[in-house]
């Protein structure tokens, strides 16, 4: 099993859902944070002063897939995430080596 993290800009976060749900994904996680890559944040102005944004509101979404499906679920939100702009984010894909459903105790793939 994989686990696919996709950290993206928040107002992309509704097509990312569709295209996963298109794909046939059927859980994901969804997480407000905040931070800066190689932007390292940028300027704003408030009230006449120029401050700096160090940290960038971001949306993190996890989800969860067999092997077979990861390839996909990346494609997915490569595709539906992408602006062609400094910010879109970034995917990371991690190998989990065991899932347990708390409710009913199934392990590996039937709990996802």
């Amino acid at each position: 099993m994989k686990k696919v993290e996709a950290v993206i800009k928040p107002f992309k976060l509704d097509e990312v859902k569709n295209a996963l749900s298109q794909i046939g994904v059927q859980g994901l996680t969804v997480t407000e944070v905040r931070g800066f890559g190689r932007q390292k944040g940028h300027k704003e102005q408030y009230r006449g002063a120029e401050y700096t944004v160090d940290l960038v509101p971001k949306v993190k979404v996890e989800v969860v897939v067999g092997d077979d499906k990861a390839a996909g679920v990346v494609e997915a939100i490569t595709k539906a995430a992408r602006t062609g702009e400094i910010g879109d984010g970034k995917i990371f894909v991690s190998s989990l080596e065991q899932v347990i459903r708390i409710r009913t105790g199934e392990k590996g793939e039937s709990a996802v």
